[in-house]
């Protein structure tokens, strides 16, 4: 784990507003998310942080949607400009891997259009046969 920092996986050290902001306004996958979307997303996961020792400032933020017996999707993964190539990605994967480990998930999936190398050293793989997979995409008033 980088100096000064610690990981969390508890929501109440969130700092809602500013990962709101991340994600609704710096994020390429869900711009214009709805803070009410936002907050039912948050609610309705697990939710990680990594924070300035220091300062408490929080510097990342991930969620993991879970039945907490089988599978597990990782998403909303950021990391604020002032943490970037500090070891702080690094931390909150390691943080998340370990605190899912005792589920015993038997898939944990996710989405990145730029993140391969990190996520590769967490154990994650591309998709052996992607064409087995298939999504639905609903189409919503707030754009996300």
């Amino acid at each position: 784990m980088p100096t000064n920092t610690r990981f969390s996986a508890d929501p109440a050290e969130l700092d809602r507003d500013t990962v709101y902001r991340w994600i609704s306004e710096l994020s390429y996958w869900s711009p214009g998310r709805s803070r009410e979307v936002h907050e039912a997303a948050i609610n309705g996961s697990r939710s990680y942080g990594v924070y300035d020792s220091s300062t408490g400032e929080q510097l990342a933020f991930a969620r993991v949607v879970t039945d907490g017996a089988t599978f597990g999707w990782l998403c909303d993964v950021f990391v604020a400009p002032t943490g970037r190539g500090r070891g702080v990605g690094k931390t909150l994967m390691a943080g998340i891997i370990d605190d899912l480990e005792p589920l015993g998930l038997k898939r944990i999936t996710l989405r990145t259009r730029d993140a391969h190398g990190l996520y590769e050293q967490f154990g994650f793989e591309v998709l052996d046969e992607p064409e087995s997979w298939m999504t639905r995409m609903a189409s919503r008033a707030d754009g996300t």
